[in-house]
């Protein structure tokens, strides 16, 4: 089997007692067990490795037996006629001694057999970013979902506070109408953050075969550090020595190599070595109706063994094997231009991951500022509302704005660990200690609708009362052009 390794790695990461929650190496031993694709892709690389000894096999002695009984008539004119059984048993053993084409065919088989073992560890990498993408989705989406719900609620109140100012005169209905629609905007994202969680957990079920209800939140302290090595021309070259799509391609050229050998020994001769053996007995037995065939009346038992080295030299194969040439040719070039394709793609892909990630760094920090501002920004925004300076459409945008924050910051923070782990796989370093490491950094006690903003130091918290002091009210001709409708 293919797969010991990495599910010794889980099964020890999870001795542990059992959680309530799903948790992130839990999950991954799951599909690990479970994957369909997983498991399709295991039997394609067992089987593709089965060449290997079939070529093997070419090379090696070939011992047969055989029997036989045929039952003949003669008829001699002159002699008459006679009918007998002869019985016969056979065995023979031919040894290879100079086979070119068979010899590259298994130098071939190497190539392929390994080709296959690396692939499949590449779907098993793939299987790890797989999981990782789908919990992080789940995670990403079930914040979108309390995020829609403090919204929501948000603007519940402020279609509520609009209902209270208009029936007392202080505000026009036109706010409450703003009011009104934002709410129903927020309820209708609302509804649509549900189902797209319930959604993100169908990844989950197709990759474990069983459904899932609850996981273990990331917590907001997960360090957000700059990929190490910090060079990105190091990467680069990780990738370029290590990824595993590229090993594969590589190899393909070793086997299109020796397969294109293989055709052109298709011009050489084979020289193998022999030894038969045949004996039979039975034979015509006339002596009854005349002298009998040759003067012998009666049939014998005859042995025959040979032994000695046979050549053969293709002389005309019909353009066959001019063909086969040929063909092994288009294939090399194919297989050489397939690997330099993927090597640029890994090139490229890992630069703009590697640029991706370390963005994310700042950008996540800048992120969280947003919220503190866009905080800030609201409550100065609904005191101004209170006193008459502002009014129901730049609350509704501050709050807009905050959530769209949350929202922003939430996505990115997922991002970076999603890049990170991609990072990593175009590198051919990716593997289930990733997983682990992110595991350390997940909650038990993680409440989306308490946690889906982070936690703010005392001097966050300052930042966003800067500013909101009660703003001056409005004049009374100002505020009569404010609640006329």
């Amino acid at each position: 089997m293919l797969r010991p390794l990495y599910i010794a790695v889980v099964l020890a990461s999870l001795s542990g007692p059992a959680l309530a929650k799903s948790d992130l190496l839990t999950i991954y031993q799951e599909a690990l067990l479970n994957s369909a694709d997983l498991a399709a892709a295991e039997a394609d690389a067992l089987a593709r490795q089965e060449a290997l000894p079939q070529a093997r096999a070419q090379l090696l002695p070939n011992i047969g037996l055989g029997a036989g009984v045929a039952r003949e008539r003669v008829d001699v004119e002159g002699l008459g006629s006679d009918s007998y059984s002869t019985h016969y048993y056979q065995a023979s053993l031919t040894q290879p001694l100079f086979r070119a084409d068979r010899w590259f065919n298994y130098q071939a088989s190497k190539s392929l057999s390994e080709q296959a073992r690396v692939e499949f560890s590449a779907t098993q990498q793939q299987l790890i970013l797989d999981v990782a993408l789908a919990y992080f989705n789940v995670l990403r989406a079930s914040d979108n979902l309390a995020t829609a719900r403090a919204e929501e609620a948000a603007f519940e109140r402020q279609l509520e506070q609009a209902r209270e100012r208009f029936e007392v005169g202080l505000s026009a209905r036109t706010d409450v109408l703003e009011a009104l629609a934002g709410f129903d905007t927020a309820r209708a994202a609302r509804i649509t953050a549900a189902t797209n969680l319930d959604v993100s957990y169908q990844a989950l079920t197709r990759l474990t075969n069983r459904d899932h209800t609850d996981l273990l939140g990331m917590s907001h302290n997960l360090p957000i550090l700059a990929p190490v090595p910090a060079d990105m021309q190091e990467w680069v070259e990780t990738a370029a020595a290590q990824n595993l799509g590229l090993q594969a391609s590589r190899l393909a050229i070793d086997a299109a190599g020796d397969s294109l050998r293989s055709s052109k020994a298709g011009y050489a001769p084979t020289v193998d070595a022999f030894v038969r053996y045949n004996d039979s007995y039975g034979g015509a037995r006339l002596g009854g109706v005349g002298a009998g065939i040759g003067g012998m009346g009666a049939g014998g038992d005859t042995e025959l063994t040979q032994f000695g080295v046979e050549m053969t030299l293709p002389l005309f194969t019909g353009g066959g094997t001019t063909s086969r040439v040929r063909e092994s040719n288009f294939r090399l070039t194919q297989a050489e231009h397939t690997s330099e394709a993927e090597l640029r793609r890994i090139v490229e892909r890992t630069r703009n991951l590697f640029r991706t990630v370390t963005s994310s760094v700042e950008e996540v920090e800048a992120r969280r500022q947003s919220i503190i501002s866009s905080k800030a920004a609201v409550d100065a925004t609904q005191a101004g509302y209170e006193v008459g300076t502002r009014n129901v459409v730049d609350v509704l945008d501050a709050q807009r704005n905050l959530f769209r924050a949350v929202r922003d910051y939430n996505d990115t923070r997922y991002n970076y660990i999603v890049d990170n782990l991609n990072l990593k796989q175009a590198a051919g370093t990716l593997s289930p200690q990733d997983l682990e490491d992110l595991s350390t950094w997940l909650k038990a006690d993680y409440d989306p609708d308490r946690d889906f903003i982070p936690p703010f130091t005392p001097e966050e918290m300052q930042r966003m009362s800067i500013g909101n002091q009660p703003p001056q009210p409005m004049s009374e001709q100002q505020r009569r052009m404010r609640t006329s409708f």
